[in-house]
This record gives structure tokens, sequence and C-alpha cells, in this order.
């Protein structure tokens, strides 16, 4: 038996996950297909970053915000399916058919497209047998500065992630070094000022050339660096080594020849502040989404997803109101809050 949902999220970042939320307090049978392994998105990769930039909410670290996200999303229940790739999209009479690298099929009657901007990839250090420390002191992210006290730490890279972490890291680690190819960083002018007056040592013109093994092979203890313009090469003991190259992007789906939505850039969809795109029955919402006046915060994010979840409903329920109802007075948060005051008040 084929089970046809209202709405089905490809993408489990903050855009996916607000909008599996919002789908729900709007009474859709709601399934979310993710092909990463963990909810999240790009927030993942800096799980110990503080994020400032969501109204009415104090700072709070990556790996955290996450978690509530992911808490917030499955208040109504949605089914969700992580390490799943959906390959391609066809529509069938009123229905969309989703196939996956699986083989599976899923079915819904709309579609919303939350991907982001595509499944990235970390581009990796393009050194013979690099991948073979990467379980050791070769890192891609930075998942816990704990790790990082009192190291002798190398940063190959030259952009914001890389300075970033240079100056998170600068003031617990032993010595950090950020070497970069070019002879100008491409980080932005602030964050390499901030870099500087954290005294952050920074090598341009300089790239990795060779790694050397401990005794037992198992991680990095020697890191060779050359610079291109004076052609001279060092050797220096280390203890982690972490690589900031940017990311690879893979497209995460192709549509039917059938299904018309225009692109951006040839990536990026483009569509309206409602999350509606050219295509009936198909919305998106978050980065993947690009429409006039569109804010690229995470602030965006969220109203994208009740805009495209909104739209939704009232193409599957003409008669529905076009905006849901707030929260203070929903009836189906009715009996949660009265949970939660009582809570408070004990």
């Amino acid at each position: 038996m084929q089970h046809i949902y209202d709405v089905t999220i490809i993408g489990g970042g903050p855009a996916g996950l607000y909008s599996a939320f919002y789908s729900g307090l709007r009474g859709l049978k709601t399934k979310l297909i993710d092909s990463q392994q963990q909810l999240g998105g790009k927030v993942l990769l800096y799980p110990e970053k503080l994020i400032w930039d969501i109204g009415g909410h104090p700072p709070v670290l990556g790996e955290q915000f996450v978690k509530q996200l992911i808490a917030q999303a499955k208040t109504f229940d949605p089914t969700i399916l992580t390490g799943t790739k959906v390959d391609f999209i066809e529509r069938q009479d009123d229905i969309f058919v989703l196939h996956t690298a699986q083989g599976d099929k899923h079915y819904s009657k709309t579609v919303l497209l939350a991907v982001g901007g595509g499944i990235i990839n970390p581009q990796k250090l393009s050194l013979e047998g690099a991948e073979k420390y990467e379980m050791t002191n070769l890192h891609y992210t930075v998942q816990s500065y704990r790790h990082f006290v009192d190291k002798e730490i190398i940063i190959s890279g030259g952009g914001n992630a890389a300075l970033d972490w240079a100056v998170e890291l600068n003031p617990i680690a032993k010595n950090v070094t950020v070497v970069y190819r070019k002879d100008k960083l491409s980080a932005h002018e602030a964050t390499i000022q901030e870099a500087l007056n954290a005294g952050v040592n920074i090598e341009c013109h300089t790239t990795i050339s060779k790694l050397t093994a401990n005794a037992d092979k198992t991680a990095i203890q020697l890191v060779t660096c050359e610079n291109s313009k004076t052609k001279q090469s060092y050797t220096r003991q280390i203890d982690e080594v972490i690589v900031s190259h940017g990311y690879n992007r893979e497209a995460s789906l192709e549509l039917d020849q059938a299904i018309t939505v225009p692109k951006k850039d040839d990536y990026y969809f483009e569509g309206k502040a409602t999350g509606e795109t050219e295509q009936p029955g198909i919305f998106a919402a978050g980065d993947i989404l690009s429409f006039e006046g569109k804010i690229h915060l995470l602030l965006g994010t969220f109203q994208d997803a009740a805009n495209a979840v909104n739209s939704i409903k009232t193409y599957l329920e003409p008669t529905a109101y076009r905006h849901g109802v707030v929260s203070s007075h929903n009836e189906v948060f009715k009996e949660k809050n009265r949970s939660i005051i009582e809570k408070q008040l004990k």
C-alpha cells in the first residue's frame, strides 16, 4: 500500500526542520527526507560557533541550536528519514513520486525543497595517503574546541572558516599557524584583522606538501610546508592539522522534464517570497530559494519555511486560512501550553 503524504520535505537543515514543525502545526501529513545521517544541515559544520542572529534568542552554540531545531521539528510526529538521497522527482497525475538512491519510491501531494546549497563535502587535502589520518589528527571541521587545548596546530586555508577557527583556537592552543597558497587571504577584511589582532601566525604563498606519520603510523607527527615565492620549505612537529579548503557542492536531485522550475545560476530555484515556484505543487524554502528581497540569514529561513507551508496548505485546501493561527491562540498548543506552565509553577 502506498502511503501518500500531504507534503514531503527534502532537506534536514534549519529550513527543512522548521518546515516540518510548521506543516504539523497546519495539520499536514508530513515526511522529511535528508541525505545525511544527521539532521542539522550546514550548522553541523560549526557545532561550537555561537549563533547570535536569531530574533529573541540569546547566543546559542550551533550544536545546541540543532538539537532544539530537531526537537521542535518532531513536535507533531512527522515521518523522518535520514541517510536517504532523493535522486529524481516525477509527477504521476496529481501525485509526485520521489525516487531515492536506494531504489525506493515515496509519494506526496506536494514537495517542499529545502536542500540549501546542496550536499556539501569538504575539499580534501590533495596529498597521497592523507585520508588515513582523518580518524586521528587530520580534521575538515572543528567539532570540539576542547580537543585542541595546548596543541600545536596548523590550519590550511585562507577563508572565513579557517580564520574563524584560528581566532577561536588561538587562546587555548599552544600555537596556531595558518598557511594559505595565495598572496592574499580570501576572508572578510574584518575577519583577517581579528586574526591579526589575536596574534595568529599567518603565512601566505605557503602550502602543506608532505605529511609524516608518527612511529606507529596512526597520526601525523611532522608537516612539511613550501613557500611558492621563496621556494623554501620547512618541516615542523605538529599535533593537529585542520584543512579548510571549502566544499564541493553536489546537486541533490533532478526533476522530470515535465516539471519546470526556473533556476538561478544553474542551481538555485527561482520563486516567490511565498515559497511558490512556477511548478504547481513544488515549493521551496531556505538557501535553495531565490526571490527579490531574499534575506540570507537564519531568521529569513524561518519566514521562508512558514510562507512555503502556508502556500502548501492553501494549495491543498483552497478554503483554508492563508496563515496559521499564532501559537498563543492556537488550539493545537492548548494542552502543551498548560503542561509547560504547570511545570514552571511547581
